[in-house]
């Protein structure tokens, strides 16, 4: 839990203060006044102990460096008792200075016992937009001594102080007596939701440290949770070591643990955090973090480390280490890395860090220029391999590709852009180089440089052209390349291909008085010449990937990498349909279809080696909104003979706020080309969500594998939420079933208390 303490406390500097500029202010008055009630207010200067109201001569007689700044005062009636030595204000008794202004009925100052009291409705208006309320103030001591009966303070964010007594004392300490503090809204004759009381609060103004004694947090009135000695910074220290609320849960794989905190503060740039777990099944596992801003930069690096004595099928010594900063250099260069480095595949799940369920750890540095429409950048990349699926599904595989991990350094890419000529065509010039590494000794190291010229133009009739020619150019350095079981090949290689495309849009729009249509017909037509990938002598590092999808099927260059091209001469052509109202509502949808003019391109092949045709597959969108209850999303990549469904995302959420029903549903085919990497995939996911009034939300959750070898349920679970304006209460249940064969089937539960300004507690 962290406790904010500024909002809570911040009142009692702004008042110690002003009741130090009312105390000068009325006890130093010696002039004798006799009752008068006009005129009713002026100014008040100090200089040298001396007091004048009003009387600016005196004041303008002064030198500049005596002269203060004014106190604005200002009251109904003014009496000066010759005799007892009293000076009484009355009425609406007003004292501003320095943006802050004390307001009372009355204001009394005794000049023989240095006593200076404020009675009845008095009010304190602080320069942060604070309100503090009381029935009496007092200053005694030659102001050195200050209290206050029953205050009430509605700080700016509209939080809440109450306390009986208020005490400031001579020697910089200032004490609360039985005080309560919530951020809540008070209703009159209700109590509030939460509230932090305390017997006593201590404010040392020499160590700005915050004393509490008997501290107690409660919610509707009945205390949850209590310490006798509480000790914080006040609100003007930013940053302070000390101890943090810990963690404390339960794991299968820990068992019961807690995780104590302990925040550093290096110096102002430096932060470190020490949080080691200590359970009751495993060794203490030591944990923290490291921050350290620069001007210019940041660095950020956590990890921790376990000895695990019952390993089962873990690794003995275990830890992880995750790194990410960036650096400024000036105003064309920066440069980032995120680094991550994990002992096992299976450390991550145990202890629910982040990056669990991923399938890679990436690790990569980068620094980057940016000069106008150019571009470079200069890359490393490791990766270390965490796929629980392949490792189940094909533990040989699985750790054949963990062998083969490559390690890239560096990877160069560039691009420059001329400036438009007359008719707004240029030139682009990109270049990318990459060495490749792996582990099994293979080597690949590629430079390529991609020329070309591009012109796009709109004719009077609306019609939208976009023209393009290109020259890729490779050079390859191969070692131990082994492109089948018994070949392999070493040495150096090259190719040329140049590409030339032209891509054609003529949108229609109709308009009427509720919506607004667009029809757009797209057609692409690509010249290349067929082979020259030279597969048995360039190996494929970067284009392994292939899909085919809505978002590439117009593209000119459907690979993601260098290593493959997009062989051979083809047209793509589609229909894009949208449609807008004028008040709400929008719905848009796009379909499309390549026809290649050989059907051995080498992305078809990579695409589906068995079913080669000229045409390709139906691929496309729908999106569909047309009010506030209905959102659907769909894409899809259709058979071309049969209209079967290869590919289908299907996401829906209907119904209004206070119920709220979502089902997603994605299907992937499986490639019988690569049955040992892409088998398979079906899920449905299905949720109900409820606000049940404006402060109650209750959700539930359920997602199922529907494969032929169906686990049933993957994960389900729910949770409740109650949120107002002052506290947040949250509780979730989730239950897994992994397919990690050292995984066991786990549920998670957490529930949490945020309380705001003060922070957040528990399991």
């Amino acid at each position: 839990m962290k406790i904010n303490t500024k909002k809570k406390l911040g009142f009692i500097v702004l008042f110690a203060l002003l009741y130090a500029v009312e105390a000068q202010a009325v006890s130093e008055a010696g002039e004798k006044q006799q009752k008068d009630t006009s005129p009713r207010g002026g100014n008040l200067y100090i200089s040298n102990n001396m007091v004048d109201f009003g009387a600016t001569s005196s004041f303008a007689e002064q030198s500049a460096e005596e002269a203060v700044e004014p106190i604005n005062f200002s009251a109904d009636e003014l009496e000066n008792d010759d005799k007892n030595n009293i000076i009484t204000a009355k009425g609406d008794v007003e004292v501003e200075y320095n943006k802050m202004r004390l307001k009372t009925d009355k204001l009394v100052y005794d000049q023989n016992a240095e006593m200076i009291t404020a009675v009845g409705n008095v009010r304190l208006y602080a320069s942060d937009g604070s309100i503090i309320y009381g029935d009496e103030v007092s200053l005694s001591d030659k102001m050195t001594v200050g209290e206050m009966q029953h205050i009430k303070a509605v700080l700016r964010d509209k939080s809440h102080v109450y306390a009986k007594r208020f005490r400031k004392k001579d020697n910089n300490t200032k004490v609360m007596y039985d005080a309560a503090y919530t951020a809540c809204d008070v209703c009159e004759n209700k109590k509030a939701l939460w509230t932090v009381t305390a017997r006593k609060v201590q404010h040392n103004e020499t160590t700005h440290d915050m004393n509490y004694t008997d501290a107690v947090v409660r919610i509707k009135d009945v205390p949850i949770f209590y310490t006798p000695f509480l000790t914080h910074p006040d609100p003007t220290v930013k940053r302070r070591s000390g101890l943090m609320m810990p963690n404390i849960g339960s794991s299968n794989y820990l068992g019961h643990f807690i995780q104590p905190r302990y925040f550093w503060a290096v110096n102002d740039q430096t932060n470190v955090m020490f949080a080691p777990i200590f359970s009751s099944d495993k060794n203490p596992i030591l944990g923290g973090s490291y921050k350290h801003y620069f001007y210019n930069a940041y660095t950020n690096i956590s990890g921790s480390f376990l000895k695990d004595s019952n390993t089962n099928s873990r690794a003995e010594n275990r830890g992880y280490i995750f790194a990410d900063g960036r650096y400024d250099i000036n105003d064309l260069w920066r440069m980032t890395y995120d680094l991550q480095y994990v002992s096992d595949y299976i450390y991550l799940k145990d202890l629910s860090l982040p990056h669990q369920d991923d399938a890679w750890l990436t690790s990569h540095m980068q620094f980057e220029r940016f000069s106008g429409r150019d571009y470079a950048s200069i890359e490393a990349f490791y990766y270390k391999m965490l796929s629980y699926d392949l490792r189940r599904r094909n533990l040989k595989r699985y750790r054949s590709i963990n062998a083969q991990k490559p390690m890239v350094a560096p990877l160069i890419d560039m691009e420059v852009y001329s400036e438009p000529d007359k008719y707004g065509s240029y030139f682009k010039t990109q270049l990318n180089t990459a060495s490749v590494y792996h582990q099994n000794g293979s080597e690949t190291q590629r430079v390529t440089a991609i020329n070309s010229w591009e012109l796009p133009t709109t004719t009077r009739f609306g019609e939208k052209y976009r023209f393009v020619a290109s020259v890729k150019s490779d050079a390859y350095y191969v070692a131990d390349y082994r492109y089948s079981d018994t070949n392999s090949y070493r040495g150096t290689t090259g190719r040329v291909f140049p590409q030339a495309g032209v891509e054609w849009r003529l949108p229609f729009v109709r308009a009427t008085d509720d919506s607004r249509q667009i029809l757009e017909p797209v057609i692409v037509g690509v010249i290349a010449p067929d082979g020259g990938n030279r597969i048995d002598k360039i190996p494929n590092e970067d284009s392994a990937d292939v899909y085919f999808d809505d978002t590439n099927v117009l593209d000119l260059d459907r690979y993601a990498g260098y290593d493959r091209n997009d062989t051979g001469s083809r047209v793509s052509y589609g229909l894009r349909w949208s449609t807008y109202g004028n008040i709400m509502g929008k719905t848009s949808s796009f379909i499309a279809q390549s026809f290649e003019r050989n059907r051995h391109s080498s992305f078809i092949d990579s695409l589906d080696n068995e079913n080669r045709t000229h045409f390709s597959d139906l691929v496309g969108r729908i999106n569909a909104q047309p009010n506030e209850y209905l959102d659907l999303n769909y894409r899809f990549r259709l058979d071309k003979k049969t209209l079967d469904a290869k590919y289908s995302e299907l996401g829906v959420g209907f119904g209004p706020s206070f119920l709220r029903a979502n089902v997603s549903y994605i299907f992937l085919q499986g490639n019988t080309y690569y049955t040992d990497l892409y088998s398979e995939r079906k899920e449905l996911y299905t949720s109900l969500s409820s606000e049940i009034s404006q402060f109650w939300r209750v959700s539930v959750y359920n997602l199922r594998d529907l494969t032929e070898n169906s686990r049933g349920n993957l994960e389900h679970g729910g949770g409740v939420i109650y949120e107002d304006e002052c506290f947040k209460w949250e509780t979730i249940v989730k239950k897994y079933n992994s397919s990690n064969p050292d995984l066991d089937n786990d549920y998670e539960f957490r529930t949490t208390f945020y309380l705001k300004t003060l922070g957040s507690f528990g399991s």
